[in-house]
């Protein structure tokens, strides 16, 4: 993913210092500017770094309880991953019409393609009932409403310069391709855009058309990514030298490893002062559930202890445990905050607690250790304690179960 730093964003980001008070929220957001202005060839310098550093300040604020600044923040690291538009950035934040004014150059282009887009309906309006003059006005809306969702997919054909065709029945097949994207539970960040990028490519259609409805070739593709990802977050989990940020990195963006539960993630993850948060998925029903990471292979001390005949869970489990349940607590009492902010619902949030691989302590049976983290989870409310070794081989056999049932 590219990450756009641009001078619409440096001259939003001194609008977002102003309105900072906290000396420690306006030093995050001047290490921002920095970063930006470090660049070659006095150009714009964005990259990860870019997106790390506008969460480090997004948080100070949010410690600093600036939730205006949080705001403005969010904006700025939805403009640098593109989820606001430029022209829509640039309006937002009046960043070029000296405070007051909105843009005459944007409302022009607004007008002209409205009058454009209307003037064309119109045409293909009046053909479509030149050939068919008894149709009703329903069949005629129909048809013009079509026509504008295949206007999205309009081509650009090499062999007639400065004409355009509109490809007739793309954004009916799109629509198909979302719809399987979302009811057969595929994981993909964005189902329209992808559906639509599928649609308008031969080679991928050519694909789609070789199987009778085209679900087994893209179930087939989501799990081969799947696969892949398993296999990253493996190495990284049974890697002696992986801290807790190299965990973290492999986890985002994969909620699918926890379990069909959940559909996504927060995209705030310090929502209490004090607390941030490794990684919160969300529910199906809007709700929380906190994922606490520790090390993997290099835990300070053992995962678990022998006491009294049988293995149970050593310091460093209940140590992360005790954390996962503050966090809890601080939800409990910003619940209506949060849900009025962020629109997440914290009421009765869970915690998951990823911690060790048997692997790092030998000496104790595998199952041993599962055994002791199961019985130590049956007595525990609202917190689970698991293995990545445990959790990576639950997501592995539940890929060896879709792939069984998509051969079948």
């Amino acid at each position: 993913m590219d990450i756009r730093a641009d001078f619409a964003l440096d001259l939003q980001l001194d609008a977002v210092r102003e309105e900072a008070v906290d000396d420690g929220v306006r030093a995050a957001v001047d290490a921002v500017g920095r970063h930006m202005h470090s660049g070659r060839s006095r150009g714009y310098r964005g990259g990860k770094a870019l997106l790390d550093l506008l969460g480090e300040a997004r948080a100070r604020a949010a410690a600093a309880g600036e939730w205006q600044v949080v705001r403005l923040l969010q904006d700025s690291v939805d403009y640098a991953e593109g989820r606001i538009l430029k022209p829509e950035f640039e309006e937002r934040y009046r960043l070029f019409q000296g405070g007051a004014e909105r843009s005459r150059s944007l409302r022009d282009l607004v007008g002209t393609t409205l009058w454009g887009g209307g003037r064309f309906m119109t045409e293909m309006g009046r053909q479509f009932l030149a050939e068919n003059p008894e149709a009703p006005a329903q069949e005629l809306l129909e048809h013009l409403r079509s026509l504008a969702e295949d206007s999205r997919f309009v081509e650009a054909p090499t062999d007639r310069p400065g004409r355009y065709r509109i490809p007739r029945g793309q954004a009916e097949l799109a629509l198909w391709i979302e719809r399987v994207f979302r009811h057969e539970r595929i994981e993909v960040a964005d189902p329209e855009a992808e559906a639509r990028r599928i649609a308008a490519s031969p080679e991928a259609l050519s694909l789609l058309a070789s199987d009778r409805d085209g679900r087994l070739a893209l179930r087939a593709a989501e799990l081969q990514r799947r696969a892949r990802q398993l296999t990253a977050l493996r190495a990284v989990a049974e890697d002696r030298g992986a801290r807790e940020a190299d965990l973290q990195r492999a986890l985002e963006g994969q909620h699918w490893i926890f379990g069909g539960r959940y559909v996504g993630e927060a995209v705030q993850r310090r929502l209490v002062v004090g607390d941030e948060v490794d990684i919160p998925l969300i529910r199906g029903d809007g709700s929380l559930h906190v994922v606490e990471l520790k090390r993997s292979m290099s835990l300070a001390g053992p995962l678990v202890k022998r006491h009294r005949g049988a293995w149970v869970p050593a310091a460093e489990v209940h140590d992360a445990v005790g954390q996962a349940v503050n966090y809890l607590v601080g939800l409990d009492e910003n619940r209506e905050r949060l849900r009025a902010d962020f629109g997440i619902e914290t009421r009765r949030a869970g915690a998951l607690v990823l911690i060790g691989h048997p692997a790092a302590q030998p000496e104790v049976p595998e199952h041993e250790v599962n055994e002791a983290l199961r019985t130590f989870n049956a007595h525990v409310t609202r917190v689970e304690v698991l293995t990545y070794k445990e959790l990576i081989d639950n997501a592995e056999r539940s890929l060896g179960a879709a792939a069984g049932s998509r051969s079948r």
